[in-house]
């Protein structure tokens, strides 16, 4: 069922006549000038492939590459130059807004004061009026009540001059004698 690989032949095909085997083929020296031909050759067609073809190709790409990071390098920077101007125009907005909203609350600070002056102004004439109305009326209930306390006291004295003396006084002596008394 077994079949050999190849007959006695070609086990020994690389073996010499003496029995030593054979050496390797690229250090034949039969062949060793025909391989430096042949390795000849394929060097200077792989270096014209490399040089002619593969490099250029290289270097283009890679100069590509060095074109398109100069020219995103150069829009980096020139949006970086846009960002700072919109950053600085809107810090002159800004600072023009506050200058704005400072002028607006200095003026409506004003207005108020304006108007909580007016008011205090008006409030006082009002307390003034109010005031000297309840003087007036103090000094005409202080008259009616010291009017009263005349008659009290001329009746008050007459009833008391009447017991100790048993006498009626005489009306213009007891009111004279009331009116000095509350004078003094």
């Amino acid at each position: 069922m077994a079949t050999g690989h190849g007959d006695a032949k070609g086990t020994t095909a690389h073996t010499t006549a003496d029995g030593h085997k054979a050496p390797f083929p690229p250090f034949q020296q039969e062949t060793f000038a025909s391989q430096l031909v042949s390795l000849a050759i394929a060097f200077v067609a792989l270096y014209l492939l490399v040089s002619k073809i593969a490099l250029p190709r290289v270097g283009g790409v890679i100069e590509e590459r060095q074109k398109t990071i100069e020219g995103d390098l150069a829009a980096a920077q020139k949006l970086k130059v846009e960002s700072d101007e919109a950053l600085k125009a809107y810090e002159a907005e800004l600072a023009q807004a506050r200058a704005r909203a400072q002028a607006i609350g200095a003026e409506t600070r004003e207005k108020l004061n304006a108007q909580a002056e007016a008011e205090r102004k008006t409030l006082e004439e009002r307390l003034a009026v109010k005031l000297a109305d309840a003087e007036k009326t103090i000094a005409a209930t202080r008259a009616t009540a010291m009017g009263n306390v005349r008659g009290i006291a001329a009746d008050a004295a007459s009833a008391i001059v009447q017991q100790l003396a048993g006498v009626q006084p005489d009306s213009n002596a007891l009111n004279s004698a009331v009116n000095a008394s509350l004078k003094g």
